[in-house]
């Protein structure tokens, strides 16, 4: 078990990792519960695996579950179901002192934090991620959303949660696909500031992809810390340092605008390809070494990732994805800052790139 805090003034939390941590749910959500009761939020892939034994768990200890089902999927985070899951929770007489449960991965814990922070002006909620992504990334650092037609997560607030808890052992049940996906956030990591733990990640990340039980716990909570102290710094990207986690996801989202935001490239692996071509860009300005570049490539295809264009299959023009970069939160006065790379664990942000010269860098790249 590992106990992690996230050290905010006056709305910190605690990250507990611990394995079969869902065995005994009752015993660590019992004191986040003020009415006795707590309102579940899942996705229909997670409920049937995962909202029976929750329930059961719960009403054994007098816990009262309300429980409703979304379709799994990105287009989940959307206008349409935030407003059907904020009439759900009116009509089932939810209120301000209630806490909503996020079970799933980063789409119910997205949807269910952003729904927490405007229904009755705000409702506490905690974090049960049940997908690799969510337990290293977006289950931590109270950033909530929905996407709209313009772009992805454009639609959100801060709101962190009261709680978070991360059982590795609910990663029997995912897809290989999904926690591949997932292992991209944990090379991030290595790739922003922490080059011995991508060391670690290319001695072990076979390992953790084959899901041994030591890889696992120790990449989640190696990662949880680092974003924990991250947030910690700088809670709302105030300082720039926070930005750092978005390593990748300027050239990933807008991958994954591309595709519609559909299954054909899921987020993890939009990013993971974001990575790649931040350190070829990098490369390319002169700030990173080509060995560098071609090593975190090299990582990212040995562990069945896309590390490139062609292999995210992506068909676009360079200013066809520039343009979907345009409505990047990061965008400011009509400027986008980047997040690149003078080596490995050597991110920083650079706000004097001109979007031509990226729309050329992917015209000519592979």
């Amino acid at each position: 078990m590992t106990r992690i805090p996230v050290d905010l003034a006056g709305n910190g939390y605690d990250i507990l990792v611990e394995s079969g941590a869902l065995n005994t749910i009752a015993d660590h959500l019992e004191p986040h519960l003020k009415n006795n009761r707590a309102f579940v939020i899942t996705d229909s892939n997670v409920a049937a695996k995962w909202l029976e034994p929750l329930q059961m768990n719960l009403q054994n200890s007098g816990i009262k579950v309300i429980s409703h089902v979304l379709p799994a999927g990105e287009q989940t985070k959307s206008w349409k179901v935030l407003e059907q899951l904020t009439d759900w929770l009116l009509d089932n007489g939810t209120e301000r002192s209630d806490t909503l449960i996020a079970l799933g991965g980063g789409v119910i814990g997205d949807l269910t934090g952003f729904t927490a922070s405007i229904l009755k002006r705000g409702c506490r909620f905690i974090q049960i991620p049940t997908s690799l992504l969510a337990q290293v990334d977006s289950s931590v650092g109270g950033k909530t959303a929905i996407n709209s037609r313009a772009g992805k997560n454009l639609i959100g607030r801060f709101n962190q949660p009261q709680f978070v808890l991360i059982d590795p052992l609910v990663l029997g049940t995912l897809s290989d696909r999904e926690l591949r996906a997932g292992y991209a956030e944990v090379v991030k990591y290595g790739l922003i500031n922490n080059a011995p733990f991508f060391d670690w990640c290319e001695e072990n990340g076979s390992a953790l992809l084959n899901r041994d039980p030591e890889a696992l716990s120790y990449a989640i909570s190696q990662s949880v810390q680092a974003k924990a102290g991250i947030v910690a710094d700088d809670e709302k990207e105030l300082s720039g340092r926070r930005a750092l986690l978005n390593l990748g996801h300027t050239f990933g989202h807008a991958l994954e605008a591309e595709t519609g935001y559909s299954s054909k490239l899921v987020h993890g692996e939009g990013v993971a390809a974001g990575m790649a071509l931040a350190f070829h860009y990098s490369e390319r300005r002169g700030h990173c070494g080509a060995a560098d570049a071609r090593r975190v490539a090299a990582h990212l295809k040995d562990s069945g990732l896309p590390y490139s264009l062609k292999s995210a299959s992506i068909d676009a023009s360079g200013e066809q994805l520039v343009q979907h970069m345009l409505h990047d939160k990061k965008m400011t006065a009509g400027n986008l800052p980047f997040l690149l790379a003078n080596g490995i664990g050597q991110t920083f942000l650079a706000d004097d790139v001109e979007l031509k010269d990226v729309a050329m860098f992917l015209d000519q790249a592979e």
